[in-house]
C-alpha cells in the first residue's frame, strides 16, 4: 500500500470548499422556495364565524388561528406602520400570496401559526388591539405583524393555505 500524503493546506482547502458547496446550496433552496409550513391538509368551515372572532385548530400540533376581520380592523392595519418590526412582511415566513399589508388571501380572514416568535408562547387576543405574549409581552397588531417595542423578532408565520370555496378554508396547501 502507498502512503498517502495529506498536507494540511490541501485537507482545509478540500473541507472549505464542500462546506461552501453546501451553504449555498442551501441558501439557494431556502431564498427560491416559499417558505410557509405545508403539511396534512385540513379542511376549515367558515359559515359559522362571525366578524371579531378567533377560532383556533390543531394542526401538525401547533395552534393555527382563524380570525375574521371587520372593516374597522382592516382599516386600522396601516395606523401603526411605523412601530412594526416588518411592516412590511419582507423577512416574515408566509406563501408569497400573503405578502400583503393584511398577511391573507382575503383581508377579512386572517389565518396565522399562533405561536410567539420569541420563544413560542400563545399569544392572546386583545379585543381589536391584536395579539400580546403572556410570557415576555411581545405585541401583534391583526395580520400577525410584530411591534418593535418587544422581544419577538419577526412577525407570526402564515402557513400555506387556500380557498376551496367562499365559505372552505384548506390548510396546509397551496391551490
Amino acid at each position: 500500500m502507498i502512503p498517502l500524503r495529506v498536507n494540511r493546506r490541501g485537507l482545509l482547502l478540500g473541507v472549505g470548499s464542500g462546506a461552501t458547496v453546501a451553504g449555498l446550496a442551501y441558501w439557494w433552496q431556502t431564498k427560491h422556495a416559499d417558505n410557509a409550513p405545508q403539511g396534512s391538509p385540513l379542511v376549515v368551515d367558515l359559515q359559522d364565524l362571525p366578524s371579531g372572532k378567533l377560532r383556533t385548530l390543531n394542526w401538525q400540533d401547533k395552534p393555527v388561528w382563524v380570525l375574521r376581520r371587520s372593516p374597522t380592523e382592516l382599516a386600522a392595519l396601516a395606523d401603526h406602520e411605523a412601530l412594526l418590526t416588518d411592516a412590511n412582511s419582507q423577512h416574515s415566513v408566509q406563501p408569497q400570496t400573503c405578502r400583503n399589508r393584511h398577511r391573507s388571501l382575503k383581508p377579512d380572514i386572517f389565518v396565522a401559526v399562533g405561536l410567539c416568535t420569541h420563544l413560542g408562547c400563545t399569544p392572546q387576543l386583545r379585543s381589536t388591539a391584536g395579539f400580546t405574549c403572556p410570557c415576555h409581552a411581545s405585541h401583534y397588531d391583526l395580520a400577525g405583524r410584530v411591534f418593535k417595542a418587544g422581544p419577538a423578532p419577526a412577525n407570526l408565520v402564515i402557513p400555506a393555505y387556500h380557498f376551496a370555496s367562499e365559505s372552505r378554508l384548506i390548510l396546509g396547501t397551496n391551490a
